[in-house]
């Protein structure tokens, strides 16, 4: 079987971590990345836990080289709107060099891509590679981590090791490979705003009753200034304005000016915070989001009710020294402080995880950008990932090593959208820069 047809068969899982009517899809998913790392000669295990399995893989031990634990997920997201895609999200095709399928580009083509760097230097080194490898791949990401973190705590003495190697985070531009050292962290939490017991006619109650859709839309619109600054009190404590050697980088990145974020997004216009460019948005200042609001009718026509509540989903892009707990108690004071009378609120908190960074210029820092520009033939750039991966922080500070994070995703590859993807030329130089990465890290020593 060749790679690609490799790859195919693990895209086809609908390894679906958010629905449990795809549980048994997870597991399926697990049991055969078990079965791949096996065949290599790793001492392969797949661990249960509350929801999904992690899977841990260990190569036979070579005596005084570093151990280099590369970390993947194999769930995915949902697939809706299932109408928008193109061809089957578990059918992966390929048109016009890219191959289409959910995870395709998040995240399990990356993570196989890490499996066959593996396999091509076991292939030239006769079995021996020049580091220690642990593979660590959790079926949860995409719903927050929850098992692998109290697996971490548990299990730190098997997990041991001297860095640790991403690749789910993004890549400037195709000819453009990205070295992040940073990630930002996420708070999510859930806005109720709660009314009359019962929907009421717009037109018998309408005037006498606070509406709940029109008191959730001012409770949020009292979150931002014209500024774009988040208008809530502490939000910004603790947080520092990027360094000048970093915003002279990013300045530099291609497709990340203003111009070519506009036009990538399909708006006319960027809306930052006042003083910053839209990457350094991305990169390092917190944001309040809104990820859904809804209540009342949503039907066809017109239906004049007063509803009984309305909510809001919210999550907050996170920078170093933020904590995602205090900001959730934050955002919920915040809440509190404004909420007119004639309404109750209930503010949810979700799952969170703290931001994550790194000194881009340590020695495995180094060789990872080395191995970044011997496969794909240009110096990369530094940048701070715009994403969370609240599992990257948690597993930095209980291991205490670094972990290193090297961007394989397109701006276009549409990740947790309809027709996700990824450049076959890319992921096969991806293999090239895992294989090449391990030599140089068992040299960095």
């Amino acid at each position: 079987m060749s790679r690609l047809d490799e790859l195919m068969t693990l895209l086809r899982f609908p390894s679906i971590s958010a629905q449990r009517a795809h549980d048994g899809d997870v597991a399926d998913c697990a049991d055969w990345l078990v079965d791949k790392l096996s065949g290599m000669g790793f001492d392969a295990r797949s661990h249960g836990t509350a929801r999904h399995p992690i899977v841990v893989a260990k190569s036979p031990e070579v005596p005084g080289k570093p151990r280099v634990l590369i970390y993947g997920h194999y769930d995915v997201q949902p697939v809706d709107p299932i109408e928008l895609w193109e061809s089957d999200p578990f059918e992966p095709v390929v048109r016009d060099g890219r191959i289409y399928a959910r995870g395709a580009s998040d995240d399990k083509s990356e993570l196989f891509a890490h499996i066959l760097g593996v396999e091509s230097l076991l292939q030239e080194g006769g079995g021996t590679l020049p580091v220690n490898v642990t593979f660590l791949l959790e079926g949860e990401e995409e719903v927050g981590s929850a098992s692998l973190i109290d697996f971490l705590g548990k299990n730190r003495e098997l997990l041991a090791c001297d860095v640790i190697v991403v690749s789910d985070t993004g890549m400037a531009a195709p000819d453009v490979p990205t070295f992040s050292y940073g990630l930002r962290g996420v708070a999510c939490g859930e806005l109720i705003v709660n009314g009359p017991a019962m929907d009421l006619h717009s037109g018998v109650f309408g005037g006498a009753v606070a509406n709940p859709i029109t008191v959730l839309a001012e409770m949020l619109a009292t979150c931002h200034d014209a500024e774009g600054r988040v208008s809530i009190d502490g939000f910004y404590d603790g947080v520092e304005p990027p360094a000048d050697w970093e915003r002279v980088m990013w300045s530099r990145v291609p497709g990340m000016d203003d111009v070519s974020l506009a036009a990538l997004t399909g708006v006319k216009a960027l809306r930052t915070e006042a003083g910053y460019t839209g990457a350094e948005c991305i990169y390092a200042r917190p944001t309040f989001e809104l990820n859904g609001i809804f209540g009342g009718y949503e039907g066809e026509g017109s239906k004049t009710v007063i509803p009984t509540k309305a909510v809001a989903k919210i999550s907050c892009r996170l920078v170093p020294g933020q904590d995602p707990k205090r900001i959730l108690q934050l955002v919920k004071a915040h809440f509190e402080k404004v909420a007119p009378k004639g309404v109750e609120i209930r503010f949810v908190n979700q799952h969170g995880g703290e931001a994550y960074v790194c000194d881009p210029h340590s020695r495995y820092g180094k060789a990872a950008q080395q191995a970044l520009e011997e496969a794909f033939g240009n110096k990369p750039v530094l940048v701070r990932e715009g994403g969370s991966i609240p599992v990257i922080a948690e597993m930095s500070k209980q291991l205490g090593v670094d972990a290193l994070l090297l961007g394989l995703c397109l701006p276009d590859a549409r990740i947790h959208s309809p027709n996700e993807n990824m450049r076959l030329d890319l992921w096969e130089k991806a293999i090239e820069m895992s294989a090449s990465l391990l030599r140089r890290l068992g040299e960095s020593e």
